[in-house]
């Protein structure tokens, strides 16, 4: 654990995310940042758009038809003039004196919109 711990939270808070797969159907590069990807993913019933902070940690072909946990029910937020309408989940650690971005996936192939808990 680091020195800025989170509160705990009850598994009331946490029950309240919805998290589900998502495919990824396209990738571009965010027309305004530098540093943000702008995804299309698929959630079974319905298309969304996400922007990530991604760019300098993954190439966009890699992500490119990739299965990924995402958070649904986030507030839509603009970044940098586009509209995010979910979170992807990803882990970073420092390897040295770099930072390294893994994005969450699942193992087998699960369907679009599958619920994760």
């Amino acid at each position: 654990m680091d020195d800025q711990a989170k509160p705990i939270i009850s598994y009331d808070d946490f029950s309240k995310l919805d998290l589900r797969i998502a495919k990824i159907t396209a990738v571009s590069d965010h027309p305004n940042a530098d540093k943000l990807l702008v995804l299309d993913i698929d959630l079974g019933t319905e298309q969304r758009q996400i922007i990530a902070g991604l760019k300098e940690y993954c190439p966009p072909e890699s992500l490119l038809g990739k299965n990924v946990v995402v958070v649904t029910n986030l507030q839509p937020r603009k970044m940098r003039g586009l509209e995010s309408n979910a979170m992807l989940l990803a882990a970073s650690y420092m390897d040295g004196d770099e930072r390294q971005v893994v994005v969450i996936t699942p193992d087998n192939q699960i369907p679009p919109g599958a619920e994760v808990s």
